[in-house]
């Protein structure tokens, strides 16, 4: 109220000392001095009421007193100050502009008007003429045009004000939203247990969470508080090789490699830590490289584990072949006068020592699965598969298993026979195993061109995929077979594995839970000439038969 009121306080103070330097006889006039009295009053007012706890709308009352302050003012000074009617507007504009009662504003500041210039008239002693009520009515139009203009240019005002506000409700909706996932966020990537570090295009670090930095902290060196990338501490996946600049996690992932499981080892001394690394790009709208996120996952505990687990099998594989050899002792020993023993013993016996060599070979393998040497020979395969399948007989037998053999026969090959043979037994011994409840296992072997195809096929329990992405895992046992109490320590596959992948071959698996289970070996270039040729029939056979 007082900053509205204020402008015309300031002319009529201009006014009044216009009249005290040119014509001070204007405050002789009582129309002149009321005109002050008012117009000083309602100056107060507009400081004074607390216009804020009365109704909507009674801060009108001012503008219309300061038309009849304007009026008098006029009517008392129109001697010296023909241009006081123009005082009008101020009050005119305050109606116009304030939104209330628009109609009515117009209205009264055309009366307003048309009164301020008729009063000199009407009170006139000489009386007025209709040309002299007509001569000042462009005033008053003029007044109106302006209420109109400024009610106009109001409405439109508002219009764009209420749009700017409902756009600045939206707009602080969705920096609060945006303001609450960011705190989501930060607290999301600070909980997990994986360092994350997002970077931009060139490099620059956008996002690095509490982990990371904890992380990050390992690989400062002493002397350097701010390290560069390349001044960072970082190691090889042997813990010895410093690390080239270019060929670490997050340079990778600024050139736009996507990896996994790249394993880095972080510091020196006891403090460092092996961590598994993984990256992805981020592409914009166009495709184009945009930065990076770079996972940190750290693996010092369970490469602990592992270590520990490799030097528990290595102690344990040492104190079994103190026993296996005094057994292969043993058995040669009973084997050196098997003339004296009847055949169905020598037969246990061959199979008791046979199986005895293979596992003194499993517990060198314990010890050195990747540094496996092959002996390569000529053999019948269909020799190690009936071989195979006699020394697994008992233990079908008393799972009330049939076992069958289907052979495209003779089938020389050139292989490791000890190896295959393990391989074989490994497969057919886990087919008895998971076929507790009776079936079929069926070992089939046959020749496409030089390569060696053989299958052994049961009807047992069967595993689901996540089971089978497993199998070939050192120790992973599956959880039927676990739950069934089914002996086995998970190494059986993954020697087998690593058996046929140094002949150069492949292992399939193909398995439903329920159906039974069908691994099977492929070893390419090993078979001679001539040998297996489909012509010569397939040579079925039950294992029963063939073991006696």
């Amino acid at each position: 109220m007082f900053l509205t009121q204020l402008p015309l306080t300031l002319v009529m103070v201009v006014a009044v000392c216009i009249a005290v330097l040119v014509y001070p006889t204007s405050f002789g006039e009582p129309l002149f001095i009321a005109a002050l009295a008012l117009h000083a009053l309602l100056f107060v007012a507009a400081i004074a009421v607390p216009w804020q706890k009365l109704p909507r709308g009674a801060f009108l009352v001012l503008p219309y007193l300061d038309f009849v302050a304007i009026g008098l003012f006029r009517g008392g000074n129109q001697q010296f100050l023909t241009a006081v009617g123009l005082l009008i507007f101020f009050p005119v504009f305050w109606l116009a502009s304030s939104g209330l009662a628009k109609r009515t504003s117009i209205v009264v500041s055309v009366t307003a008007a048309l009164l301020i210039v008729w009063f000199p008239v009407l009170t006139s002693p000489t009386g007025f003429t209709p040309e002299q009520l007509a001569k000042p009515l462009l005033f008053p139009l003029v007044v109106l045009a302006y209420a109109i203009t400024v009610v106009a240019v109001t409405n439109t005002v508002n219009v764009q004000r209420k749009a700017l506000e409902a756009k600045d409700v939206e707009l602080r909706a969705a920096l609060d939203a945006s303001q609450q996932r960011e705190r989501l966020l930060a607290t999301v990537v600070d909980t997990v247990a994986v360092g994350v570090v997002v970077v931009d295009a060139a490099g620059n670090d956008m996002l690095m969470n509490a982990t990371q930095r904890a992380l990050h902290d390992h690989a400062v060196p002493e002397h350097i508080p701010d390290p560069e990338e390349s001044e960072l501490v970082v190691f090889s996946v042997d813990a010895v090789t410093l690390l080239a600049a270019e060929e670490r996690p997050v340079r990778r992932a600024i050139r736009g490699e996507a990896f996994t499981n790249y394993q880095v080892w972080l510091g020196t001394g006891d403090q460092a830590r092996a961590v598994s690394t993984a990256a992805r790009p981020i592409l914009d709208e166009k495709g184009n490289f945009d930065g990076a996120v770079i996972a940190f996952h750290d693996i010092t505990e369970m490469m602990a584990a592992l270590e520990a687990k490799n030097d528990f099998v290595a102690n344990v594989s040492h104190e079994f072949r103190t026993p296996l050899t005094s057994i292969q002792g043993y058995l040669e020993m009973a084997l050196d006068e098997q003339e004296q023993l009847p055949a169905e013993v020598r037969g246990y016996l061959n199979i008791a020592s046979r199986n005895v060599d293979r596992l003194s070979s499993l517990v060198s393998d314990l010890l050195t699965t990747d540094s496996l040497t092959l002996q390569l020979s000529r053999t019948d395969f269909a020799t190690l598969v009936s071989e195979s399948v006699s020394s697994a007989a008992p233990a079908a037998e008393l799972n009330k298993l049939g076992l069958v053999t289907e052979m495209q026969g003779p089938l020389e090959v050139f292989i490791d026979v000890r190896r295959i043979g393990q391989v074989l037994d490994n497969f057919v011994s886990n087919a008895v195993k998971y076929s507790p409840d009776g079936g079929t296992i069926t070992v089939r072997a046959w020749a496409e061109g030089t390569d060696l195809w053989c299958e052994v096929r049961d009807t047992g329990m069967g595993m689901n995929s996540e089971e089978q992405a497993e199998a070939f895992t050192k120790f992973f046992r599956a959880r039927s077979a676990m739950a069934r109490s089914i002996p086995g320590i998970g190494l059986g596959l993954m020697i087998s594995r690593t058996i046929v992948a140094k002949h150069g071959g492949t292992i399939s698996l193909s398995s439903e839970p329920g159906a039974g289970t069908t691994i099977g070996f492929v070893l390419p270039g090993c078979l001679s000439l001539g040998s297996g040729i489909p012509g010569r029939g397939v040579q079925r056979k039950s294992v029963f038969d063939a073991a006696q």
